[in-house]
């Protein structure tokens, strides 16, 4: 099953819409449902993959805020992968730089969040015994595209039960694997295994940290002067030509669409 609530997340930026992300009431709604669906009604694992720097932070903060509103219940949390560790860390001796609401958050987590069970995987034995975890849990994995890493065992072996879920919360590009699943596959090919797709599929929309059509021509347009040679080469091709060619008709700059092995003499 595929359930899609909002604008799809999986734009690298959109070029042709406005706006592109539900906000965030909305898409917390939206997570706090898939979780509680999931662990406490269907009995299953969550299963989420995520980018390791930045994305997976923002997801931990998340649920630890939505367990301290006692909208999720206390659950083992798994981030399985050495890089989110690592990024993690560095994260949490930078505390100062971060803002008094995930100060405040880190120490309510410090004197009351003993139940909710963040575990950091860095072994590989580790990473497989996760493989046996039939319930309740949330699995943070790598890579946030599902193409490679350890997230493709973990999807291995929940994908084709239909207790469990996997939250979409990023960019998917054309042709990977997470794509795939956001699209309604009912099948996939992992490590040479046909899976058959069982599981339900949630696309988060609100969490991308990619600007819509309005937060591209807002900076754009912040420009003192305008460069002399514009080229749009990110994104779906749709999106990047309707970018293009709005950037031509409002700002009036020289734009351009390379295709690939094109060169440039400036």
């Amino acid at each position: 099953m595929i359930l899609n609530y909002g604008p799809c997340c999986w734009r690298t930026y959109n070029g042709d819409r406005t706006p592109f992300h539900r906000d965030i009431p909305d898409t917390l709604d939206e997570l706090v449902y898939a979780i509680n669906n999931t662990i406490e009604q269907k009995g299953g694992n969550v299963i989420i993959p995520a980018f390791t720097v930045g994305r997976t932070q923002d997801l931990l903060i998340l649920l630890a805020d939505l367990y301290r509103q006692g909208r999720i219940n206390a659950t083992n949390i798994y981030v399985d992968s050495p890089m989110a560790l690592a990024a993690t860390d560095i994260t949490l001796k930078h505390m100062a730089l971060l803002d008094k609401e995930a100060n405040d958050l880190m120490q309510w987590l410090n004197k009351n969040g003993a139940k909710l069970r963040i575990n950091f995987i860095q072994d590989v034995e580790e990473s497989i015994q996760l493989n046996n975890v039939q319930q309740g849990a949330i699995i943070i994995s790598a890579s946030g595209m599902c193409d490679a890493g350890r997230i493709k065992h973990h999807l291995k072996y929940n994908l084709n039960r239909p207790e469990c879920s996997i939250l979409i919360t990023g960019f998917q590009a054309a042709g990977t694997l997470g794509r795939r699943l956001v699209d309604g596959v009912k099948r996939v090919r992992i490590y040479g295994q046909d899976i058959s797709v069982r599981a339900d599929i949630y696309t988060i929309g609100g969490l991308s940290a990619h600007a819509d059509q309005a937060g591209l021509m807002g900076w754009l347009e912040h420009f003192h002067t305008a460069p002399k040679k514009t080229f749009v080469v990110h994104g779906e091709p749709s999106n990047a030509a309707s970018l293009a060619e709005l950037i031509k008709n409002q700002l009036h700059w020289n734009v351009d669409l390379p295709e690939q092995n094109t060169s440039f003499t400036f």
